[in-house]
């Protein structure tokens, strides 16, 4: 079974790894590695904040 996620044009499910919704259109934001990383690195600082 294939991970899903919702449009927020039409509210259909569709695939994860799609990019454009095959219903409406819709063209699903994309989001670099940087900024994926600089994400997962703030989240790290957080929790080890929040722990020590």
């Amino acid at each position: 079974m294939s991970k899903t996620k919702e449009c927020p044009g039409c509210a259909m499910d569709v695939d994860t790894d799609a990019e454009i919704c095959p219903i409406c259109q819709y063209e699903f934001p994309r989001q670099s590695r940087a900024a994926q990383m600089t994400i997962f690195f703030l989240i790290i600082l957080m929790l080890l904040w929040i722990l020590f």
